[in-house]
């Protein structure tokens, strides 16, 4: 039997709601961020800087001003709640799957721009201009938002010389973490860094003398107080417990955003396999289209270990001081390339794995992560990934999409317990979410403290500010 929460979902019928806002303003600059992407991308072609055959860019530059017109129309009628419109058939995933649930929406009256569930339409709308550069022979590989997730990523270079130095220093201090104490102190930070991609909570991590372990421990818990006001659920104790029982165990990562937060992804699987004896593998699950602006894909994956090996020039840190902390992040670096090799850290399909290819059996569970189905009946929709998630003993779900599809993006009283959010994908392996709220849904919050929130005024389910640390396991009698 199809779960049946009883709740409805979240769209923007309700005009005070975040999803009438994104419909109303997100996403329409979104839509022209790719507009003038393009644009400039056309105008680079005419310059013919490669010494391509002009008939070539030729075509190639009248293919992209046809995604442009698609984009243009598209923008058009979204403004003007029009009927969404059946996904062209590309040769891609879930094509039918998604024209099926819209036909469903559509006899409901709910398949217009702003009437549909507001993840159906979202997860529909990248999926929608995915098509627009699947149907063409010469931006089939392109990703519209790969310059702007490196420009990100490019700001960032103290943040990660900062964290290749602590590595660096943990590296040095190795022999001392055989410390239990150290160890859960160490993972609490590597928690929270994941949870808020904030560099500079990592000051902590580099005090590992023995003679400081009490002075380490004292700082640690008045920084776990303060930022404690604006964890409303923090599961980080269940979690410790159970991964410090694991012994070189798998674990995986359902990855959220490219460019740094990737890069503290990559630290966290670091730091649990190369300090600790509880990991001995990890799995990195990626988006296999362009999704949500800045959601990793395998190109981008290969495209930060790339930028990280020759780090002096893609940051442009030409600072003297910054010579020890450049041999510090390549050492990291080859670690990681290493344990690639070894087979120790593997991406969940081949690292030169182009876009858009989900039909093949080396990709077909990975091209689940973009279809529009809430995580619920993974057992059902996608049984070998479901079956290949239970060999693990931690999958952790990185950032905001991933928890409104865990929670079926749904209208929950704040207080629902987090299982019963979960719906028949509790227990089938134990579960972390690391969350700041970015969207209307939330559970597992104390009732006391969510309405005390929602009578403030502050935007706590969607500016942020407030985070979610939520962690269920296998057997979740007792991890509600």
């Amino acid at each position: 039997m199809v779960f049946s929460p009883p709740y409805p979902p979240y769209d923007p019928t309700d005009t005070s709601s975040f999803s009438y806002e994104t419909v109303v303003r997100r996403w329409p600059v979104i839509v022209t961020s790719i507009v003038d992407h393009l644009h400039s991308a056309c105008n680079d072609l005419s310059l013919n800087k490669d010494g391509r055959r002009i008939d070539s860019i030729e075509a190639q530059y009248l293919e992209g001003k046809q995604i442009i017109a698609r984009l243009s129309e598209l923008k058009y009628h979204m403004g003007r709640d029009h009927p969404l419109l059946p996904i062209p058939d590309d040769g891609e995933p879930y094509v039918d799957l998604y024209n099926e649930h819209l036909r469903k929406l559509q006899e409901n009256g709910k398949g217009t721009w702003f009437t549909a569930p507001w993840l159906y339409a979202e997860c529909y709308l990248y999926r929608l201009i995915r098509s627009y550069f699947v149907q063409t022979t010469h931006w089939k590989d392109h990703d519209p938002f790969f310059p702007q997730k490196l420009k990100t990523f490019k700001q960032s270079g103290n943040s990660i010389l900062q964290i290749a130095t602590t590595m660096h220093e943990m590296e040095i201090g190795k022999d001392a973490l055989t410390d239990t104490n150290k160890l859960e102190i160490l993972f609490r930070e590597m928690v929270q860094m994941c949870l808020w991609g904030n560099a500079t909570d990592l000051s902590l991590l580099t005090h590992l003398s023995a003679s400081d372990i009490e002075r380490l421990q004292s700082v640690g818990r008045d920084a776990q107080a303060a930022r404690q006001h604006f964890i409303l659920r923090d599961d980080q104790n269940k979690v410790w417990e159970h991964i410090s029982k694991l012994k070189r165990a798998r674990i995986d990562f359902v990855l959220d955003n490219a460019g740094f937060e990737l890069l503290t992804d990559l630290v966290f699987a670091d730091f649990l396999v190369t300090f600790t004896p509880f990991v001995g593998k990890v799995v990195f699950h990626p988006k296999l289209i362009p999704w949500f602006v800045s959601d990793v894909t395998p190109p981008d994956f290969v495209a930060t270990l790339a930028s990280l090996k020759d780090a002096p020039a893609f940051f442009a840190i030409n600072a003297p001081s910054s010579a020890a902390s450049f041999e510090h992040l390549g050492a990291m670096v080859a670690r990681w390339q290493k344990y690639l090799d070894e087979g120790v850290f593997s991406l969940s399909v081949p690292l030169d794995t182009p876009l858009g290819t989900g039909n093949t059996p080396q990709t077909a569970n990975d091209a689940y992560w973009t279809s529009p189905l809430p995580y619920w009946e993974m057992q059902s929709d996608a049984p070998a990934l479901h079956g290949d998630l239970k060999s693990s003993e931690l999958v952790i779900f990185k950032g905001d999409l991933n928890y409104r599809k865990l929670t079926g993006d749904i209208k929950w009283p704040a207080w629902t317990d987090f299982a019963e959010a979960l719906g028949p994908l509790a227990g089938s392996f134990p579960l972390l979410s690391l969350r700041t709220n970015k969207a209307d849904v939330v559970v597992g919050v104390d009732r006391d403290v969510a309405e005390r929130l929602d009578r403030s005024g502050e935007k706590w389910r969607v500016d942020g500010s407030y985070a979610l640390i939520s962690f269920l396991g296998r057997s979740f009698g007792t991890n509600t």
